[in-house]
């Protein structure tokens, strides 16, 4: 069918699409919604007292812990707002506040309990229960010495805290006042930063080796996370320390560990002097592979997809690869490959897989629908050990009303460099656009998985048979292809940033029904590209996807149907039904020699209970046909929705076919690189 002369309409569209972009792009980000929460307590004013020169004073909006039922006093915490959350937290004053303490299932559930419920009036002395007031004394005599300590993890060594109590006249309550003055942060006066181990020595070799260990401890020093001059908390001086032995033990040293750490505190003079000493330990190379639970297949399958020669230096990226590796060889259930890290045995290093296969056989019913080809239903039976030969038999049935299909492949377990071999045969029947296609073929082949790269080169027969209303064509082929591809994207299953690439190149010999035969060659090529409009917290999002391919032949040479271009459908020009875009053929679409389709979409994340929902809108263009000159691009755009499910993106689309004049649903699940 060929596309009608192009309306501005679609030239609209694409301009407003345009300008939604460049808006959406130019947007502020908004805030994440997983902002950090605010300690359990009210901030409400009190009334500030004059200080004295010496003591620590009240403030005006101190942290409150008001009087809720069943609380035993009211607490004030005079504290600057920074360390109200410290102080709250593991205090016992405030722990002990009301009988069940402050927590999760204590302070905060009756706090809250205490909002939406009925006001029964302010507790009084008689309503406590279970503490004295020689008990509130005792906790409010602990409380500066407390509060103290918990203030020199963060570094305030010089603070300056009191307590005030008042009793209520009336019976009431008393309130409990804690006035801190936490004094100035300690700052890092002296670091000294050295190594041990085989690190330290290779840096002071003379070989090959000194250089690279030489600039890698240098690289360490400079990413030291706490330095000279900085603020001294616990936490933090922890953190730099763990974030120094994790980088050591990720890349080659995993039995790394700390030498010496001392942290010597000045505090009249609020310094910190830091010295930490860490011990590299000998480097580990991956010289033995030990494999574990398996009973059926043999062990070479789990080798054969090792990505890197024995003898190298460990590195847990290394040894995630390799686990993914694994697990895309569609063999076990379960992979965990872990590093045996005695000291004694580093080089060289042993490497253990742990290993769960999958079941012997399997099997899957399926019932579905597509908007390309309508209800269907199907199954497919997987054999892992056919015949006891390291194969894995694959048969699969599908079968709707305008589709039909059976297949059964044999792909052989792993080789050297994870190479596989295949053997595969398919049959299939399509009735599309008013011509009804019968397709075989025989494929021998061997592919390649070495992630990101895939590569598959095979040897096929091919034969298809087109039946419309006036005609009837049937034409063979054998030819030998390869197919490259290449995926960089942030998430296989839910991409939002990255590129994938799939280019096809073959060649073969035809002939048709009446002995015209002759060479023929066909390349292919795919294109897709996700793009965020900002870095880190924006909810628009782009996605463009191009594709075009073509068979070369001299005129009058028939070559099968299944090696020609169509165009229409979910994944290709959406607002037209599946492959009804092509060579006419007395009111039927056949396939044709060339193809090219782009397509353009501009996605809003939806905020909320929604967020895994986006709303789309869409531009599609292209066809296939007989010759480029002749080809008139057939245009598709409308809105759509995204739900980012488990499997892959579900895709409802409404798109206006503006050759047919016509609305057109198109449902999907899944990406398609």
């Amino acid at each position: 069918m060929r596309a009608a002369r192009r309306m501005p309409l679609h030239l609209l569209l694409a301009a407003g699409l345009l300008g939604l972009a460049m808006q959406a792009g130019a947007a502020t980000p908004e805030p994440p919604g997983d902002a950090t929460p605010a300690p359990p307590a009210a901030a409400t004013p009190a009334p500030a007292a004059a200080p004295s020169p010496s003591e620590p004073a009240r403030i005006a909006d101190p942290a409150v812990l008001e009087a809720i039922p069943e609380a035993r006093y009211r607490l004030e915490l005079h504290a600057p707002a920074a360390l109200q959350a410290l102080l709250i937290r593991h205090l016992d004053l405030a722990r002990f506040q009301h009988p069940q303490g402050l927590g999760a299932a204590g302070f905060v559930s009756r706090l809250g309990a205490a909002l939406s419920g009925p006001d029964e009036g302010p507790p009084t002395v008689e309503d406590r229960s279970g503490i004295s007031a020689a008990e509130i004394g005792r906790l409010l005599a602990a409380a500066p010495a407390q509060a103290a300590a918990l203030l020199e993890t963060e570094g305030y060594f010089q603070s300056r805290i009191r307590t005030e109590r008042e009793d209520d006249a009336a019976g009431g309550l008393p309130t409990l006042r804690l006035l801190v003055d936490p004094g100035p942060q300690a700052r890092i006066e002296r670091l000294s930063l050295s190594l041990e181990g085989a690190l330290a020595e290779a840096g002071e070799q003379d070989g090959p080796a000194a250089a690279p260990a030489r600039s890698r401890w240098r690289r360490l020093q400079a990413r030291w996370s706490l330095p000279q001059g900085a603020g001294f908390t616990q936490a933090a001086w922890a953190a730099a320390k763990a974030e120094l032995l994790s980088s050591l033990r990720a890349n080659g040293y995993p039995s790394a560990r700390i030498a010496a750490s001392e942290a010597r505190v000045e505090a009249e003079r609020g310094t910190v002097a830091l010295s930490f000493r860490v011990d590299s330990g000998p480097v580990f190379r991956i010289g033995r592979i030990r494999v574990e639970g398996l009973v059926h297949t043999p062990e070479a399958a789990a080798l054969n997809v090792r990505p890197f020669p024995l003898g190298s230096v460990h590195a847990e990226r290394l040894l995630l690869d390799y686990q993914e590796a694994l697990q895309r060889v569609g063999l076990y259930q379960g992979v965990a490959v872990e590093l045996d890290a005695d000291p004694e045995q580093a080089d060289p290093a042993t490497l253990v897989l742990r290993l769960r296969e999958q079941p012997l056989k399997s099997a899957t019913l399926s019932l579905g629908y597509s908007s390309n080809t309508g209800p269907r239903f199907g199954g497919d039976f997987i054999h892992r050990r056919p015949f006891g030969q390291n194969l894995v038999a694959t048969t699969r049935l599908k079968f709707g009303l305008l589709e039909r299909l059976v297949s059964l492949e044999l792909l052989g377990d792993p080789q050297p460099k994870n190479y596989r071999n295949l053997l595969s045969m398919q049959a299939d029947y399509l009735d599309a656009a008013g011509a009804i296609t019968e397709s075989q073929r025989l494929r021998v082949g061997r592919s390649q998985d070495s992630d990101p790269i895939e590569r598959l080169y095979y040897l096929e027969l091919n034969r298809s048979v087109v039946r419309t209303d006036s005609q009837r064509s049937d034409a063979r082929s054998l030819g030998g292809n390869y197919v490259w591809s290449r995926r960089a994207v942030n998430n296989l299953i839910f991409p939002t940033r990255g590129w994938a690439v799939t280019l096809e190149a073959g060649g073969g010999y035809a002939v048709d029904a009446d002995g015209d035969r002759g060479p023929f060659s066909r390349v292919y090529g795919r294109g897709l590209w996700y793009q965020p409009l900002a870095e880190r917290g924006g909810h628009w999002f782009t996605q463009f996807r191009a594709e075009a391919g073509q068979v070369i032949k001299r005129d009058g040479l028939a070559v099968p149907d299944a090696l020609l271009f169509r165009a229409g459908g979910d994944d290709s020009v959406r607002g037209y039904g599946y492959q009804t875009l092509g060579v006419d053929r007395d009111g039927a679409t056949v396939g044709g020699p060339l193809m090219a389709t782009a397509s353009a979409e501009l996605l809003r994340r939806l905020q909320g209970r929604w967020r895994d929902w986006y709303a789309a809108a869409f531009l599609d263009a292209g066809n296939a046909g007989s010759g480029w000159r002749d080809l008139q691009p057939a245009y598709g755009y409308g809105l759509g929705l995204r739900w980012r499910s488990p499997i892959g993106p579900l895709r409802i689309d409404l798109a206006y076919g503006e050759a047919t004049g016509s609305l057109r649903l198109h449902v999907n699940v899944g990406v398609r690189y």
